[in-house]
């Protein structure tokens, strides 16, 4: 992107939110400037974008939750407490007393039914969540019942480790979506899709005033959430894709947060009395992904060849510096059962003699998708560059968030650049998309990353499949560590950083909550 071009676009982000049209914050109110244009839907059963989750978990209560102050730390969401069968195939949850939808009805195990239920029927997205569980379109119904008002029961087909399904029930797809008002909204048996795509029909502390795409998303507090009333009345969330305007929006006092600041505008904010910058480590995974249907990524010698033409210590150490670390396994560090292990350096020669071996002496060209915010425009320009070096002449397309995730979702792509964040805090969310794929038809039932690379992996999938069944934690922990060797080893991903976010707030901000995942982000105990 031009200067000039840049200078236009902060100038119009200014105009529009400029004291004419946007007075300081109220009291009351939390505005924060981000970047959603990744956001799609917010129906939890479709929503699969880490800025719809993050406003689905403030709108949504779920089955089960982690704490936001630790989240390796399990607890109950809509269930008050649970049981598991000494087979591990059945789980019985009671839910809490007196919890209300925002529309003033009482949640109940059959809204907590239906929602399961509703995700599996639909069939969007995240639904191989659950499905993975046994779960199917004709079974679930069967499956997943309320035994009374207060108490949700539900048996899997699977050998899976309890833990696992209860950490499955605090992802997207264990919010508990209203029945009754999703039933209401039904269109040709969409189960309330259209609608809630727009709408909401939580029990969260929260409830979707609006959304209007590339523009705002509006939230109401309600006040009869189970955890109390949040402390502000409205959470105003603006599309700012430009980092330059979210800082003079900040500045100006027209923003109390700002999420997406590069780290030379973090650094210029630290005489600011009035700006503090906190920093949340986060579990989202950078990378390159490169599809197997370009004859070239066929070869694992070219994939591995890949790896040496990208310098990721000169990104983290130039305009990545404090928002990102190399990280190369599928995995995030500091968790469970990541391998700490960075195999790649960036080495033209050894890329070169890996091309050459894998007949492409003169390398190739290629096409790569990459969103044109920050900061996946720098790092695919600096891709570019360093890819050169080894004569594979790459063309970035860039194009908004959300048209490179729908690209990448129908695998139209060549070699693509995105971001990648956990469902769960247990390695084998990870592990079931980048190491799995029993299926590389054109439409499969389940369509994980490494599908969407087209990358046919029958003997690793057994191993993804043998590491979620297994009891004994040490082996399942070295299980999971062996998968992300070999899929460093031959994947046709190039896994780069891991985030850290550095948060720039109003100082009178306190409270705001930004965990490891969009999971664990929660505006109801922020307080101005």
């Amino acid at each position: 992107m031009s200067d000039r071009l840049k200078q236009a676009l902060v100038a119009g982000a200014l105009l529009l939110f400029s004291p004419a049209a946007i007075a300081a914050t109220p009291a009351d109110t939390l505005v924060v400037a981000k970047n959603i244009d990744d956001m799609i839907t917010l129906d939890p059963a479709e929503a699969y974008e880490l800025s719809g989750i993050e406003i689905d978990t403030n709108i949504y209560d779920r089955i089960m939750r982690f704490e936001a102050a630790d989240v390796t730390k399990l607890v109950g969401g809509v269930a008050e407490s649970w049981q598991v069968s000494e087979d591990g195939k059945t789980f019985t949850f009671k839910l809490r007393s007196g919890l209300k939808f925002q529309s003033g009805d009482p949640v109940t195990a059959e809204d907590a039914a239906f929602s399961l239920q509703r995700v599996v029927k639909l069939d969007k997205t995240p639904a191989f969540l659950i499905t993975q569980l046994g779960w199917t379109k004709d079974n679930v119904d069967k499956m997943v019942k309320a035994v009374d008002a207060g108490t949700l029961e539900f048996t899997i087909s699977e050998d899976f480790s309890p833990s696992l399904v209860l950490s499955l029930m605090s992802s997207i797809v264990g919010s508990v979506v209203e029945k009754k008002t999703a039933l209401a909204h039904e269109v040709n048996g969409d189960l309330g899709n259209g609608w809630l795509k727009a709408n909401s029909a939580g029990s969260g502390p929260f409830a979707l005033r609006s959304w209007k795409a590339n523009e705002s998303v509006v939230l109401d507090a309600f006040a009869g959430y189970r955890g109390g009333a949040p402390a502000l009345k409205r959470v105003v969330v603006r599309h700012v894709p430009e980092p330059a305007a979210q800082r003079l929006l900040l500045e100006k006092g027209d923003a109390d947060i700002a999420r997406d600041l590069t780290p030379d505008q973090v650094a210029s904010l630290a005489g600011n009395k009035d700006i503090v910058v906190t920093t949340a480590p986060q579990a989202t995974l950078v990378y390159v992904a490169l599809n197997l249907k370009t004859p070239q990524f066929d070869n694992v010698k070219v994939r591995q060849a890949m790896h040496y033409l990208v310098d990721y210590n000169a990104m983290v150490n130039s305009f990545l510096k404090g928002d990102y670390q190399v990280h190369q396994s599928f995995w995030p560090s500091g968790f469970w059962a990541s391998l700490d292990e960075n195999k790649y350096t960036f080495d033209p020669a050894k890329a070169k003699a890996l091309l050459a071996e894998a007949g492409y002496p003169n390398g190739f060209e290629v096409t790569f998708d990459a969103p044109n915010s920050a900061p996946y425009s720098n790092i695919a320009q600096a891709i570019q560059s360093t890819m050169a070096q080894g004569g594979v002449k790459v063309t970035i397309q860039p194009a908004e968030q959300k048209t490179v995730i729908t690209k990448y979702r129908a695998r139209q792509h060549q070699m693509l650049l995105i971001y990648w964040g956990p469902d769960y805090m247990d390695p084998h969310t990870n592990a079931d998309s980048f190491a799995r794929n029993t299926d590389n038809s054109d439409n499969p039932k389940d369509k994980p990353l490494a599908w969407r690379n087209a990358w046919p992996i029958p003997e690793i999938s057994k191993l993804t499949d043998a590491a979620v069944r297994e009891r004994d934690a040490k082996k399942r922990e070295q299980d999971y560590i062996d998968l992300q060797k070999k899929v460093m080893d031959e994947g046709p991903f190039i896994i780069m950083f891991q985030e850290t976010k550095q948060i720039a707030e109003r100082a009178s901000v306190k409270n705001f909550v930004v965990g490891p995942s969009a999971d664990v982000v929660f505006y109801n105990l922020a307080t101005k």
